[in-house]
C-alpha cells in the first residue's frame, strides 16, 4: 500500500513544463486557479472530484494523489502538473516508477504482499492470479522484480491496464460535431453568432421581471404596448410563441426577430401576416381583415412619416383595396401568398413592418446594423413618444445634451473614406422616408402649448468629405447631477434608483438634456453603456391640471436605530424595567436615569419619492426593498432631536404632511421580542422634555382605541387586556370607579386589591383619548408578582393571562369576605333543576362580583356507568367555553402519474390517514387511473434521477418536500404471449411492414404525441390566451376527450417512429379511418390496453384474467455486476389483480435524459466535456428479447410530446433551414451507463467511456446495463427540444378537490358538538360508581345548563399530541350576530326555551287562541331522562340564566353577538397575538400591541382566531353596576407604594 505521506515525483517540474503546449500550461494554469484555495493547494477531495473526475475509484485516486505529491494540506500546481504529465505523456518506465511508487512502503524500496493485495481489493474488488507470480519467492519485492513481472503481465491490475495498455488521453469531439446553441442558432437564422450573444442578456432580464419566471404574455404586454396597438399585442405574442407554450423562449424570440428584422422582405411580411392571423389558420377570415385595417390605420395615427394615405384612410378603403386585389378574399380567407401580393405598393404595411422593427430592436434588445439604422430607430421611437405626450406615471429619462448631440452628429454622418454608405430601407417598395436632417426630426401638428414634447436639434454641418464622426462612448450624465461625496466618506447608500440629485440651477432641455422614454434608455444603456441613469416621473400636480415632469423628487433622509444587543440577559423583571425608557415610566410618573442608552439613530439610506406619494407608498416600497413585514415597521417624521410624528394617516402625501426635500424620516424596526425601540429607548433628557417628547410622540385619539406597548414579547397579555377592556359592562364598571368600593383586601386567595386597582388605573388610561399607546408596566408588574410564571421575555398562552386576570379580578373584588364551606351534595337521581340550583346557590355563597355576574355560567356533566347504567350528575361553574379544533387526522398527498405512452402526466390527489402507507396511495391511484397497484412504482426525482424508491411498507412522509412520482411499470411478456404479432408490435415496438423508406422530417410533421393540452395551438388553460373550453376537449384527445382512443389511432401514434429503418411509404403513414368496429368499447383496444381515461375524470376499467399485465425480470449478467433497477414492490393486497408472479418481476429499464457541457477550464482531455443530467427520467419497457430498436422507439414514444413537431413544408419559416434539423434518424442516441447517469456501465474504469453507444438494430438487448442515457443531439436539443414541457403536468380535478377539503373550515356549530358529544372513558379514566362500589368504564357528557352574559369561547388550538406540543391551523368560521347556542343546552333548558318560541308562534298564528280545526305542526321533542324526571310546564317556563335585561329584550330568546376576537398566527411559542374589537362608536379596530386601527368589518381576520368574545344582545349593562350608597371607597395609597418599592428594586435609579 502507498504511503501516507507522499513521495518525491518521478519526473521534475522542468522535465513537465517541456513536455506541454503553451496552450495546455495556460489551460493547466487556469483551472487550478479556479478551484485552489487561497492556499494556492487543491485539497484531495478537488482533486478527486475535478481532476481525475467521478470515474477513478476513490481509493485509487487516494493514492494517487499520494503518489502525485499530495500531502494532507493539498496538492501544489507543481506537484500537480507533473503527475498529469506522468499520467498522460510518461513514458513507459516512469509509469513504472510511478507504479512501484504506488504500491511500495513509505520508503519506497520495497512492496509487500499483503499491503498491494489490500489496495487492489479496494479498487478492483478481486486481485488477479499473476500476482501469485510475484511474490512467488518473497513476501517482498523490489523494483527490478515489480519491473520484470509488469512487463511480463501489464495487464495484472486495473491501474497498469490503464497506464500501460490503454490510451491515457480520450480525444474529445471535433468543434465541429459539437456546436455551441448559439452556433446552431445562427446557424439557422439571419442573426450572427455575436448578436444572439447580445439578445441572452437582455432575454433573461425580461424574464426577471415576470412573476412567473418566464417570459409570458402578462409580462411582454405593457412593455409593447405603446407603441403596438393593444388590438395587435396578443397577435404579436403568438406569432413569436411557435410551440404555443405560453410563453417565449429564447430560442423562439431570436427566431422570431431573425423573421421581423433580418430576413428577406417576404420573410418580413408573412412575420406580420403571423400578427394578424389570429388563429393561426394561413388565412385571414372576415373578422381577423377588419381587424388589420384597424391596427394599420392606429399604426400610421401614431407614426412621424407623412407619405400620401389619402386612398387608404378608413378600414372601408383598405378592405375595399383587398377585395379588388383579391377578388373573394372576404368569403374564403386572405392567405399569406396574397397578402404578400397586396403588401407589396402598400405603404400601411410597411409602417407596420418598421414598427415591428422598432419594437425588436428597442424592446428586446437587437442592436443595428448601421449607423442610419440606429438613427431611424430611435429617432422614429422618440418622435412617436413625444407625439403621445405625457401621461401621469411614466418615466422619462434625462441625458445629458453633450452626449445627445454627439450620438446625432455619428447616426446623421453618412460620409466615409471613398463614398457613402448605402442607406438600409425595409423594402425597396416603401415610400421613401426624410433623410436624418433637422427637418426630418421637426415634430408636426404637436398639441398647443405642450412644451415638452419637442426635441430641438441644432443646427451642424456634415464633415467634410473624406471624414467620419467618431462614435460616442460611453453615456455621461455626471453634468447634470450634484456630485456624490467622496467615495468612503458619508457615503450613504440609495434605496432608490433616480441617479442622484440634479443641479438646483435652472435646467433646460434642449440645452442641458434631453429627454427619453424608459424603453430607448434601456435601448441606448445597452448598446453604449454609461450612467448615472436619471429617470424622472410624470406627475398630475392637482386634478385638472397638465401632466408634467417632476425633475426634482423629494429625497429623504431614512434613518435606522444602531444595533445594541443585550448581553447577558436575564429572564427576569429587573431586565424589563431596567430597559425601559421614557415612554414607559414617564407616563407612570417616574422620573429615572436607567442603566442602559437610548438607542442611536443614524443615517442608513437616502431615497427619493414624488412629493405625491402616499405614506402607503411609502411604507409598501421600503418593506419591500428591505424585505420586512408592515406589521413590524413604524415611520417617523423627525423634525428634530425631540419633535418626532409617527406617520399613520397612510392615505397622505408627503406634500400634505410638509415632508420636504432631505427630511429626515425615521424607519423604526420592532425588536425580534416584538417591542418598539423607540418605546423602549433610554431616557437622556429631563423629566418634563420627556414628557413633551412623549406627547408631540402620541397626541389625543378615540377613547377606548389606545394600543398598548410591548414590554418584550407581550402581546399575548396586551391582546387579552384589549379585549376585556372592551366588555362595555366591565369597564363601565371600572371607569366610574366602582371597583374601589368593593375592594378585598382579606381575601386569602385574591392579591390584596392590587390587580383590580392597577387593572382599574389602566383602563381610565385607555378610556381616557389622550395618548393612542400607553405601557401596562404597572399591571404587567403586578401580574408577575403573583404569577411568576408570566415573567420574562417568554411568549405565553394569552388564554392562560386571561383566565389569570379573570380569576383576580373575581378574587380582589369578591364581595363575600367570609366564605362558608358548604359540601356538595350527589345527584342521588334527584331532577336536575333542583340540583343545578342547589350547585349554583352553594357557588354564589363563596363568590360574588362584577366578574361572576358577567362571565361565569354553569355545565352540565353526566356520567353513566357501562355496567349498571347508574347515571352521576354534578353541575360545575365556568367562565370560558374551551372547546377543542379537530386535529387533522389526515395527510394530504399528491402524486403524479407518468404512463409508457407517452402522454401528458396528470397529477391526482387523495386524503389518506396520516399513518398509511405507500401501498394505500397505489391502491387509491389504482382506482383513479385504471393502473393496477403493483403496476405502479412511487418515486422521488431529484436532480433528474429517480433517487428514492418508496416500498409498499413504508409509511407516508405527510411534509416530504419533493414531488411524488408514480411510474407506470410495463406489462409481462407473458401477459403478450396471448396477442398475435401486430398487436404485440403495436405494444412493444412499430415493426418494420413497408419496404420503401421515409425521411426522418416527413414523420416528425406527421407525429402528433399523445394529447398536450400546451401544445395545442392557443390551449392557453387559465391563461390569458385561453380558447374555449370545447375546442381545448376536443384537441386534448385521451385527456380531455369523450370517448377512449380506437385501436387504429394507437397503433398510428406507435407506428409514426422517426427511423428511417421502418420502411414505411408515405401513404402507410396517414391516419387510418375509424370503422364502427373500431369505435365500439368492445373493440381490440380494450384487451390490447387494460386501462383508458375519460374526459377529466379516470374511470376505472376491470380487467379479465386474459388482460392482466404486470412486470417482469429482464436482462443477463453479462459485463461487470450491475443491480436490477427496482421501483416499487408488490403491495399485498394487490393479488386481485395481477398474478403475484408478475408483478414481483420488474421488466423495464431507467432512461435519464442527457447532454454534454463543454468545459472551458479542464486538466485531463476526459474531463474536456462533462455530462449533464436534466428533464423527467423515463421507465423503458425492456424484456427478454427486446432489441435495440425497440428501446429506441420506446424511448421516442415517450418523449416525442418534447420535440416540436415541424411545420408543414408550405408554412412559414422563421429560421432558415430548420426544416433540416433534425433530418436523419432520431434526434439523440442511447448508451448504457452506470445509475449515476455517468459513466459507462459496460467499461472498466480506466477508459473513462461516458457510455457505450447502442446501435438502433435488431440486435437483442440482453445485457446487466440498469440504466440508458439519451444524449440529445445538441442541433436538436436547442432547436427542438421543449424545455418548458419537461415537468409539465395536467392536474386532475382530485387535486383542488382534495386540496379544499384538506384546508376547508369548519364552523363554531362543530366545535360546540365535538364539546357535548357523548365520549366513552379508557381504561386509565375508569368511574367510580356509587352503586357497582368500583372503578368501571362509563360514559361521559358535557352540556351548557346556564350561559354567562359575556360568553368567552376558547379554541383549543395548542394541543398535547404524541408527547409534543401541536398548533391546529383549522380554520373556524363564527357567527358575528345573532348567535344562538340553544341546541346546545342540556335538555331541560333548552326544551324550556324552544317550547317558548313554540308557543310564540302558536299566539302569532292565532291571536285569539282559536285554531280554526287546522292541528299545529308538532315538532320532535327533545327526549332525556332530564325532562322526564323534570317537564317543561307551559304556564311555568323557568328562566334559567337570570341575566339582567332591558325591559324590551325577551327572557327566552337567546341572542348574542361578537364584540372581540383574540387571534394568534404564527406557530407555537414564536407567534404574535393580535386582536379586535367593537368601540362603543360601533366601529371595529384592530389592536396589534402599540398601534391600534380602524378596520371595516370585512376585513378582520378571522382565520385565525383564539378566542371570541360574545354578549348578550339586550343586556342592561346599567343593571350590573352595584349599589354603592353608603359605602366609601377604598382610596388608600400604599398599594401604589408597594409596586413603587418593587420598582425600586429592579435596577432604576430614581432621580
Amino acid at each position: 500500500m502507498g504511503a501516507k505521506d507522499s513521495k518525491p515525483s518521478v519526473i521534475s517540474y522542468e522535465d513537465a513544463f517541456k513536455r506541454v503546449s503553451e496552450a495546455d500550461f495556460k489551460r493547466l494554469k487556469d483551472a487550478f486557479k479556479k478551484i485552489a484555495g487561497l492556499n494556492n493547494y487543491i485539497t484531495k477531495n478537488a482533486f478527486i472530484k475535478d481532476v481525475l473526475g467521478e470515474g477513478v475509484p476513490v481509493p485509487v485516486a487516494e493514492h494517487i494523489y499520494l503518489a502525485c505529491g499530495g500531502t494532507s494540506k493539498g496538492i501544489t500546481f507543481s506537484n500537480l502538473l507533473c503527475g498529469l504529465v506522468l499520467l498522460t505523456k510518461g513514458r513507459e518506465d516512469e509509469k513504472i516508477k510511478f507504479l512501484f511508487g504506488l504500491y511500495s512502503n513509505e520508503s519506497g524500496t520495497y512492496i509487500h504482499r499483503d499491503e498491494m493485495v489490500k489496495l487492489i481489493i479496494s479498487s478492483e474488488g478481486r486481485p488477479n492470479e499473476t500476482i501469485a507470480a510475484l511474490f512467488f519467492e518473497s513476501e517482498k519485492v523490489s523494483y527490478d522484480q515489480f519491473k520484470e513481472w509488469l512487463l511480463r503481465f501489464p495487464q495484472a491490475t486495473a491501474l497498469s491496464q490503464w497506464l500501460l495498455l490503454e490510451p491515457a488521453t480520450i480525444p474529445s469531439l471535433p468543434e465541429a460535431d459539437s456546436p455551441t446553441f448559439y452556433q446552431t442558432l445562427a446557424g439557422v437564422t439571419h442573426l450572427e453568432e455575436h448578436e444572439i450573444h447580445g439578445l441572452e442578456p437582455r432575454y433573461w432580464k425580461l424574464q426577471s421581471t415576470s412573476p412567473s419566471g418566464q417570459l409570458d404574455f402578462e409580462t411582454l404586454k405593457p412593455l409593447l404596448t405603446p407603441p403596438v396597438p393593444h388590438q395587435a399585442v396578443e397577435g404579436l405574442f403568438r406569432a413569436f410563441d411557435q410551440n404555443h407554450d405560453q410563453h417565449v423562449d429564447f430560442k423562439e424570440m431570436a427566431c422570431g426577430i431573425s423573421a421581423a428584422c433580418r430576413g428577406p422582405l417576404a420573410e418580413r411580411q408573412k412575420f406580420c401576416f403571423k400578427v394578424f392571423d389570429k388563429d393561426q389558420d394561413g388565412r385571414l377570415n372576415d373578422s381577423e381583415i377588419h381587424q388589420m385595417a384597424d391596427i394599420l390605420l392606429l399604426v400610421r395615427a401614431e407614426s412621424c412619416a407623412t407619405p400620401d394615405y389619402t386612398s387608404l384612410d378608413s378600414v372601408d378603403a383598405i378592405v375595399k383595396s383587398l377585395e379588388q386585389q383579391v377578388p373573394g378574399c372576404m368569403e374564403s380567407g386572405l392567405t399569406v401568398e396574397d397578402y404578400l401580393l397586396w403588401a407589396v405598393n402598400n405603404p400601411l404595411t410597411s409602417l407596420f413592418q418598421q414598427l415591428i422593427f422598432q419594437v425588436c430592436h428597442v424592446v428586446l434588445g437587437l442592436k443595428p446594423t448601421s449607423r442610419q439604422e440606429e438613427q431611424e430607430v430611435v429617432m422614429g421611437w422618440l418622435q412617436r413618444e413625444e407625439r403621445r405626450g405625457f401621461l401621469p406615471g411614466q418615466l422619462w429619462y434625462l441625458i445629458s445634451y453633450d452626449w445627445w448631440t454627439s450620438w446625432l452628429d455619428y447616426v446623421s454622418n453618412s460620409l466615409t473614406r471613398g463614398g457613402s454608405v448605402p442607406r438600409l430601407t425595409f423594402a425597396t417598395e416603401n415610400p421613401p422616408r426624410k433623410t436624418a436632417s433637422s427637418s426630418a426630426l421637426t415634430l408636426l401638428d404637436l398639441p398647443t402649448g405642450f412644451s415638452p414634447s419637442s426635441s430641438p436639434i441644432p443646427s451642424r454641418k456634415n464633415p467634410p468629405s473624406g471624414l467620419t464622426c467618431a462614435r460616442p462612448g460611453q453615456i455621461d450624465n455626471t453634468p447634470l447631477v450634484i456630485p456624490p461625496p467622496v467615495a468612503g466618506v458619508n457615503k450613504i447608500p440609495p434605496l432608490t434608483a433616480e441617479g442622484g440629485k440634479l443641479k438646483k440651477s435652472m435646467l433646460a432641455k434642449g440645452r442641458d438634456y434631453q429627454l427619453l422614454p424608459l424603453a430607448l434608455w434601456k435601448a441606448l444603456e445597452q448598446w453604449y453603456g454609461g450612467a448615472p441613469a436619471l429617470p424622472r416621473q410624470v406627475i398630475r400636480p392637482k386634478e385638472g391640471a397638465d401632466p408634467e415632469l417632476e425633475l426634482y423628487p423629494l429625497v429623504l433622509k431614512i434613518m435606522r436605530h444602531q444595533a445594541n444587543p443585550r448581553t447577558n440577559q436575564q429572564q427576569t423583571w429587573s431586565d424589563v424595567v431596567g430597559g425601559y425608557g421614557a415612554a414607559a415610566l414617564v407616563s407612570a410618573g417616574y422620573g429615572y436615569v436607567p442603566q442602559s442608552t437610548t438607542p442611536k439613530r443614524y443615517v442608513a439610506y437616502m431615497a427619493a419619492f414624488s412629493r405625491l406619494a402616499t405614506v402607503r407608498q411609502v411604507y409598501e416600497f421600503l418593506c419591500s426593498t428591505l424585505k420586512l413585514r408592515a406589521e413590524d415597521v413604524r415611520l417617523w417624521h423627525c423634525k428634530d432631536e425631540i419633535n418626532m410624528v409617527l406617520l399613520e394617516e397612510e392615505e397622505l402625501t408627503l406634500e400634505s404632511l410638509w415632508i420636504e426635500d432631505d427630511s429626515q424620516v425615521l424607519l423604526e424596526v420592532r425588536n425580534k421580542d416584538l417591542t418598539w425601540p423607540e418605546e423602549m429607548g433610554s431616557l437622556q433628557q429631563q423629566q418634563q422634555q420627556s414628557a413633551n417628547r412623549r406627547q408631540s410622540m402620541l397626541g389625543p385619539t378615540e377613547k377606548g382605541a389606545t394600543g398598548l406597548n410591548n414590554l418584550g414579547n407581550t402581546c399575548f397579555m396586551n391582546a387579552a387586556l384589549q379585549c376585556v377592556s372592551n366588555t362595555r359592562p366591565l369597564t363601565q364598571y371600572f371607569i366610574n370607579n366602582m371597583h374601589l368600593y368593593e375592594l378585598n383586601r382579606v381575601n386569602p386567595l385574591g392579591m390584596k386589591g392590587n390587580i383590580a386597582k392597577k387593572y382599574g388605573e389602566l383602563v381610565h388610561e385607555m378610556w381616557s383619548g389622550t395618548a393612542k399607546t400607553i405601557p401596562p408596566l404597572k399591571l404587567r408588574l403586578t401580574i408577575s408578582k403573583y404569577a411568576p410564571r408570566f415573567n420574562g421575555f417568554q411568549q405565553h398562552d394569552s388564554q392562560e393571562l386571561l383566565a389569570f386576570l379573570l380569576d383576580g379580578l373575581h378574587e380582589d373584588l369578591n364581595r363575600v369576605h367570609d366564605k362558608v364551606y358548604s359540601e356538595l351534595k350527589d345527584s342521588a337521581g334527584r331532577p336536575d333543576v333542583e340540583v343545578a340550583q342547589e350547585a349554583w346557590e352553594n357557588h354564589i355563597l363563596r363568590n360574588k362580583s362584577i366578574v361572576v355576574d358577567l362571565f361565569h355560567g354553569q355545565l352540565k356533566s353526566k356520567v353513566m356507568c357501562r355496567v349498571c347504567g347508574h347515571e352521576s350528575v354534578r353541575f360545575d361553574p365556568f367562565n370560558y367555553l374551551s372547546l377543542p379544533l379537530p386535529m387533522e387526522s389526515c395527510v394530504h398527498i399528491e402524486a403524479i402519474v407518468v404512463r409508457l405512452d407517452g402522454s401528458v402526466p396528470v397529477k391526482y390527489g387523495m386524503r389518506l390517514n396520516m399513518d398509511s402507507k405507500y401501498s394505500a396511495v397505489k391502491e387509491h391511484l389504482s382506482q383513479l387511473t385504471g393502473l393496477p397497484p403493483c403496476k405502479l412504482s412511487l418515486t422521488e426525482v431529484a436532480s433528474a434521477q429517480l433517487r428514492l424508491t418508496f416500498s409498499d411498507s413504508d409509511k407516508i412522509k405527510p411534509q416530504y418536500a419533493s414531488p411524488l412520482y408514480a411510474y407506470e411499470l410495463p406489462a409481462t411478456l407473458a401477459a403478450l404471449e396471448g396477442l398475435d404479432d401486430e398487436e404485440r408490435s403495436s405494444l412493444g415496438s412499430t415493426g418494420s411492414r413497408n419496404s420503401e423508406a421515409q425521411t426522418f422530417t416527413r414523420i416528425q410533421r406527421m407525429t402528433r404525441p399523445p394529447a398536450d393540452p400546451s401544445s395545442m395551438p392557443y390551449s392557453y388553460a387559465n391563461g390569458p390566451l385561453a380558447l374555449t373550453p370545447s375546442a381545448i376537449n376536443t384537441a386534448n384527445g385521451l385527456l380531455n376527450g369523450n370517448r377512449p382512443p380506437s385501436e387504429s389511432e394507437v397503433r398510428w401514434r406507435l407506428a409514426c417512429m422517426p427511423s428511417i429503418l421502418c420502411f414505411k411509404s408515405p401513404s402507410s403513414m396517414e391516419m387510418p379511418r375509424r370503422t364502427e368496429s373500431e369505435s365500439s368499447p368492445d373493440s381490440a383496444i380494450c384487451r390490447l390496453s387494460p386501462d383508458s381515461q375519460v374526459g377529466g375524470e379516470v374511470k376505472t376499467i376491470n380487467h379479465s384474467s386474459d388482460s392482466q399485465l404486470g412486470g417482469s425480470i429482464s436482462g443477463s449478467s453479462r459485463g461487470r455486476g450491475s443491480p436490477t433497477p427496482s421501483l416499487g414492490t408488490s403491495s399485498s393486497g394487490s393479488s386481485h389483480h395481477l398474478p403475484t408472479a408478475d408483478c414481483d418481476r420488474p421488466n423495464y429499464i431507467i432512461a435519464l435524459h442527457r447532454k454534454m457541457i463543454r468545459q472551458e477550464n479542464y486538466f485531463v482531455s476526459w474531463q474536456r466535456t462533462q455530462p449533464s443530467l436534466f428533464g423527467l427520467p423515463l421507465l423503458v419497457p425492456c424484456g427478454q428479447g427486446t432489441t435495440h430498436k425497440a428501446l429506441y422507439e420506446a424511448v421516442w414514444r415517450q418523449v416525442a410530446r418534447l420535440v416540436s413537431p415541424l411545420p408543414p413544408s408550405s408554412a412559414p419559416n422563421h429560421a432558415l433551414d430548420c426544416d433540416d434539423s433534425l433530418g436523419y434518424e432520431f434526434p439523440f442516441v442511447l448508451k448504457a451507463v452506470a445509475p449515476g447517469g455517468v459513466q459507462c456501465s459496460w467499461c472498466p474504469w480506466y477508459r473513462f467511456c461516458r457510455g457505450c453507444r447502442i446501435q438502433c438494430s435488431d440486435l437483442e438487448f440482453n445485457n446487466s446495463a440498469t440504466h440508458l442515457a439519451i444524449d440529445w443531439d445538441p442541433t436538436a436539443l436547442h432547436l427542438r427540444y421543449q424545455n418548458s414541457k419537461e415537468k409539465v403536468f395536467v392536474e386532475h380535478e382530485t387535486v383542488p378537490a382534495t386540496r379544499q377539503k384538506h384546508s376547508e373550515p369548519i364552523g363554531l356549530t362543530h366545535c360546540l358538538e365535538a364539546f357535548t358529544r357523548e365520549e366513552q372513558l379508557s381504561d386509565e379514566e375508569k368511574y367510580f360508581c356509587s352503586t357497582c362500589k368500583e372503578r368501571q368504564l362509563a360514559t361521559k357528557k358535557l352540556q351548557i345548563w346556564r350561559l354567562p352574559p359575556i360568553l368567552i369561547v376558547h379554541l383549543k388550538r395548542f394541543q398535547y399530541v404524541n408527547n409534543k406540543w401541536i398548533k391546529s391551523q383549522k380554520v373556524v368560521e363564527f357567527p358575528r350576530n345573532n348567535f344562538d347556542p340553544t341546541e346546545f343546552l342540556a335538555s331541560v333548558p333548552k326544551e324550556t326555551l324552544l317550547r317558548h318560541a313554540e308557543l310564540l308562534e302558536e299566539e302569532a298564528e292565532n291571536p285569539n287562541g282559536m285554531t280554526n280545526g287546522v292541528c299545529p305542526r308538532p315538532r320532535e321533542r327533545v327526549e332525556s331522562t332530564s325532562l322526564s324526571n323534570t317537564p317543561v310546564v307551559d304556564g311555568a317556563l323557568q328562566d334559567f340564566h337570570q341575566h339582567k335585561l332591558m325591559d324590551v329584550a325577551d327572557t327566552f330568546k337567546l341572542n348574542y353577538k361578537l364584540y372581540a376576537i383574540v387571534c394568534h398566527t404564527g406557530i407555537l411559542g414564536g407567534g404574535h397575538y393580535v386582536s379586535y374589537a367593537c368601540n362603543p362608536n360601533g366601529k371595529w379596530y384592530c389592536y396589534n400591541d402599540s398601534r391600534c386601527r380602524e378596520v371595516p368589518e370585512p376585513q378582520i381576520d378571522s382565520s385565525s382566531a383564539y378566542m371570541l368574545f360574545y354578549e348578550r344582545v339586550g343586556l342592561s349593562h346599567d343593571q350590573y353596576m352595584p349599589n354603592v350608597e353608603g359605602k366609601t371607597p377604598d382610596d388608600r395609597t400604599d398599594l401604589d407604594e408597594e409596586i413603587d418599592s418593587e420598582i425600586r428594586r429592579s435596577n432604576c435609579v430614581l432621580s
